[in-house]
């Protein structure tokens, strides 16, 4: 028997229902132990962390099922303990998301634009989302010319210090900040938070007024970088960014950015309604 969702169910609401009727239909192919961990990879869908008592409260799975299963998934790397106790996604789900995402739907229809984009006007460009306080790369083109960081797709770079990872930000809903916010303090020293937060809040403010963000030399000395957020109209936020990128010493600032941007521009929304 298929069940059929609604696309507002959650996802762990629908693994329950899958679980339930397994166990209804006494269905002996369904692997029941890798179902309940599963299910518990689903609370995360919604929850960035959470304790031992809370995971046993919402898959309501008995607490030393529960035990054994964090175990199992902590020694795979798809959770991982923080430093006050809780659990959150581990390495081995963020590679995986990665890859997922890399072979999305929008991902696949971005690549043959983005390697037209990068063509026609010479820049490298990129698409990225934020995971776990680094923006990971889903797509990549470069320009001809010779830029000294060569990213890849599953490449990370930081959130505050890159043009594409301001402008997820400064796209971003606000309790979507919050968590990135939280996100780039976990990688970030005492004394680099603050530079970090204030770094983010400012490219809000340059994103409203300009409808871009800039990165002049500050992820890498010699890469001259602007970008946009991407709204998704299938899922109605943005949930991606995009950058295009050159050689600092070929442009000025302001130059650049008032070829490249209306062109980027136009990019992102034809990328995100997906046309």
């Amino acid at each position: 028997m298929t069940k059929k969702y609604s696309t507002a169910d959650s996802l762990l609401k629908q693994m329950n229902q899958t679980l339930g009727q397994s166990k209804a239909d006494d269905d002996r192919q369904f692997v029941t132990a890798l179902g309940r961990g599963l299910t518990l990879l689903a609370v995360f869908e919604q929850q960035e962390q959470l304790s031992h008592q809370q995971l046993c409260q919402l898959t309501k799975l008995p607490k030393a099922t529960v035990t054994r299963l964090i175990y199992t998934l902590t020694t795979l790397g798809f959770l991982r303990t923080t430093a006050q106790g809780q659990y959150r996604l581990g390495s081995s789900a963020v590679r995986l998301s990665a890859t997922a995402w890399s072979r999305h739907d929008v991902v696949t229809f971005a690549e043959p634009l983005l390697r037209q984009f990068a063509t026609e006007n010479e820049v490298s460009v990129n698409l990225a989302t934020e995971i776990e306080g680094e923006m990971r790369y889903l797509a990549c083109c470069r320009s001809p010319a010779r830029l000294s960081v060569n990213l890849q797709v599953g490449s990370a770079v930081p959130v505050s210090r890159t043009a594409i990872g301001r402008a997820f930000y400064a796209v971003s809903a606000p309790t979507r900040q919050v968590m990135i916010t939280a996100n780039v303090q976990t990688r970030l020293s005492e004394d680099e938070c603050p530079q970090a937060k204030m770094a983010l809040t400012d490219a809000s403010v340059y994103y409203e007024t300009h409808g871009y963000t800039l990165s002049d030399g500050e992820f890498s000395t010699d890469i001259l970088a602007v970008a946009v957020g991407i709204f998704d109209v299938t899922t109605g936020h943005y949930a991606y960014s995009l950058n295009a990128s050159v050689p600092r010493a070929n442009w000025e600032s302001t130059d650049y950015a008032a070829m490249i941007v209306p062109k980027l521009q136009a990019l992102a929304e034809r990328i995100g309604r997906g046309v």
